[in-house]
Protein backbone atom coordinates (compact mmCIF):
# COMPACT_ATOMS: atom_id res chain seq x y z
CA UNK A 1 0.00 0.00 0.00
CA UNK A 2 2.97 2.66 0.85
CA UNK A 3 3.64 2.07 -2.78
CA UNK A 4 0.75 3.06 -4.45
CA UNK A 5 0.99 6.05 -1.52
CA UNK A 6 4.51 7.35 -3.02
CA UNK A 7 3.21 6.93 -6.57
CA UNK A 8 1.36 9.94 -7.25
CA UNK A 9 3.75 11.81 -5.20
CA UNK A 10 6.60 10.69 -7.68
CA UNK A 11 4.23 11.67 -11.04
CA UNK A 12 3.25 14.87 -9.32
CA UNK A 13 7.25 15.45 -8.92
CA UNK A 14 7.59 14.39 -12.54
CA UNK A 15 5.56 16.86 -13.87
CA UNK A 16 6.59 19.55 -11.69
CA UNK A 17 10.69 18.74 -12.84
CA UNK A 18 8.98 18.63 -16.75
CA UNK A 19 7.25 22.27 -16.63
CA UNK A 20 10.54 23.57 -14.62
CA UNK A 21 12.88 22.21 -17.48
CA UNK A 22 10.49 23.87 -19.98
CA UNK A 23 10.16 26.88 -18.37
CA UNK A 24 13.91 26.96 -17.53
CA UNK A 25 14.77 26.83 -21.45
CA UNK A 26 12.18 29.04 -22.68
CA UNK A 27 12.76 31.90 -20.12
CA UNK A 28 16.80 31.41 -20.56
CA UNK A 29 17.28 34.71 -22.69
CA UNK A 30 14.63 36.50 -20.95
CA UNK A 31 11.27 36.83 -19.38
CA UNK A 32 8.65 34.40 -21.17
CA UNK A 33 4.83 35.06 -21.01
CA UNK A 34 2.76 32.52 -21.38
CA UNK A 35 -1.33 30.98 -20.95
CA UNK A 36 -1.12 27.14 -19.77
CA UNK A 37 -3.24 26.42 -22.89
CA UNK A 38 -0.85 27.67 -25.38
CA UNK A 39 2.09 25.19 -23.48
CA UNK A 40 -0.01 21.89 -22.57
CA UNK A 41 0.94 19.76 -25.39
CA UNK A 42 5.17 20.55 -24.94
CA UNK A 43 4.70 19.48 -21.61
CA UNK A 44 2.36 17.29 -22.19
CA UNK A 45 -0.23 18.16 -19.19
CA UNK A 46 -3.64 19.48 -19.03
CA UNK A 47 -4.40 23.02 -18.96
CA UNK A 48 -5.36 22.52 -14.86
CA UNK A 49 -2.25 20.57 -13.72
CA UNK A 50 -0.09 23.25 -15.28
CA UNK A 51 -2.16 26.20 -13.43
CA UNK A 52 -1.94 24.06 -10.00
CA UNK A 53 1.58 23.77 -10.45
CA UNK A 54 2.26 27.39 -11.31
CA UNK A 55 0.28 28.75 -8.28
CA UNK A 56 2.60 26.50 -6.06
CA UNK A 57 5.58 27.33 -7.68
CA UNK A 58 4.73 30.76 -7.14
CA UNK A 59 4.27 30.31 -3.40
CA UNK A 60 7.45 28.97 -3.58
CA UNK A 61 9.94 30.79 -5.57
CA UNK A 62 12.38 31.85 -3.14
CA UNK A 63 13.47 28.01 -3.20
CA UNK A 64 13.93 28.44 -7.49
CA UNK A 65 15.77 29.73 -9.62
CA UNK A 66 13.00 31.59 -11.65
CA UNK A 67 10.61 34.70 -10.69
CA UNK A 68 6.95 33.13 -11.21
CA UNK A 69 4.59 35.76 -11.15
CA UNK A 70 0.66 35.60 -11.85
CA UNK A 71 0.85 38.64 -14.93
CA UNK A 72 -2.93 38.87 -15.61
CA UNK A 73 -5.98 37.47 -16.41
CA UNK A 74 -8.30 37.32 -19.88
CA UNK A 75 -9.96 34.38 -20.30
CA UNK A 76 -7.43 32.63 -18.93
CA UNK A 77 -4.47 33.44 -16.32
CA UNK A 78 -1.12 34.89 -18.14
CA UNK A 79 1.77 33.75 -15.87
CA UNK A 80 5.27 35.95 -16.37
CA UNK A 81 8.77 33.73 -15.65
CA UNK A 82 12.16 35.25 -15.53
CA UNK A 83 15.53 34.03 -14.31
CA UNK A 84 16.25 34.74 -11.00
Amino acid sequence: MSATAQSPTASDDDKETRLLSYLREKAADGELYFKSKFIADDVELSTKEIGALMAKLSDSTDDLDLDIEKWSYTSATTWRVQRA
